[in-house]
């Protein structure tokens, strides 16, 4: 199975969102965190960016969209 993270660009491309928008998600529970990929690189999950896209695409709920996002988060702690 082959894990792919896509750096900052290529997220924000994906959602359509400027980089202030991205970050303000984040701080909200709305995104995912980024996972540091070296010393002054991080990226996010490509399976992350797309489970995340569906959803909004689906029209959840920002609620429902915190949910998704610590389901995300947890799952990256249980596979490590």
């Amino acid at each position: 199975m082959t894990h792919t993270i896509l750096r900052q660009p290529a997220v924000l491309k994906r959602r359509g969102r400027s980089r202030s928008s991205h970050y303000s998600d984040i701080k909200n529970g709305l995104y995912v965190k980024p996972v540091r990929i070296g010393p002054r690189a991080v990226g996010t999950p490509e399976n992350e960016v797309d489970a995340l896209n569906a959803a909004r695409i689906a029209g959840k709920t920002d609620e429902e969209i915190r949910a998704l996002v610590v389901k995300l988060e947890a799952a990256r702690k249980a596979a490590a």
